[in-house]
């Protein structure tokens, strides 16, 4: 076993440290604009409010976010960073399908906990929005060729139009169901609720990619 020293050790702490606090700063930043954007409006609210809401600067916002229509779907990052982390982290022989079923009941417990009363406000942002629904279209867009990636990583041998079909069920199916019950402010057990029926939903039609259920050493 190889030693490790107690600077490295320091390193990866301060490392963890470093990565927890950047996490806390998009956190905040995320809620802070959601309840600016619902207080205020969304053109009324600057960039510059955000950044103050949070207690950092503008220049800070910059660093995590491109733009204002970014910061709405602030989550959707932390989410796919999620799930991509716990398909990485799976126990070996794990069936895929089963890998991804654990991933995202782990973002379900999130987003049940997350936005809470701001989650009407980012649907409504993105129905009535144009720059805002355009981009979150390409979220949306972007985190099927992401899942795409992640099936063919877990299944070298899937085929390819089961990993786009695939990846597009998962996401489409999940992301419907939650702006579904953000639009119309469901409670936290109701959604719960919600979001589980549309995973069996979108889990029965995965079951029909065969390599998804076949464990992989």
């Amino acid at each position: 076993m190889r030693h490790v020293d107690e600077p490295e050790l320091a390193r990866g702490a301060g490392s963890g440290l470093r990565e927890r606090k950047k996490r806390r700063t998009r956190e905040a930043l995320g809620s802070a604009a959601l309840r600016l954007f619902a207080e205020r409006g969304y053109e009324e609210t600057t960039i510059a409010d955000i950044a103050a809401a949070a207690d950092v600067s503008p220049r800070t916002f910059f660093s995590y976010f491109p733009s204002k229509e970014d910061v709405v779907f602030a989550e959707v990052d932390d989410r796919l960073e999620e799930v991509a982390d716990r398909l990485a982290r799976r126990p070996l022989g794990e069936p895929p399908l089963e890998a991804l079923r654990t991933a995202i009941v782990e973002v379900i417990e999130a987003l049940v906990s997350g936005v809470g009363e701001y989650g009407p406000v980012q649907v409504r942002l993105a129905l009535e929005r144009p720059a805002v629904r355009a981009r979150a279209l390409q979220r949306l867009m972007d985190v099927q060729e992401v899942m795409e990636a992640l099936l063919r990583e877990l299944c070298p041998g899937i085929g390819e139009i089961d990993a786009v079909a695939a990846s597009g069920v998962a996401v489409g199916g999940m992301q419907a169901v939650i702006m579904h019950c953000r639009r119309h402010g469901y409670d936290p057990l109701s959604m719960r609720a919600a979001l589980d029926r549309g995973l069996a939903v979108v889990e029965n039609g995965l079951r029909s990619v065969d390599v998804l259920t076949v464990p992989r050493d």
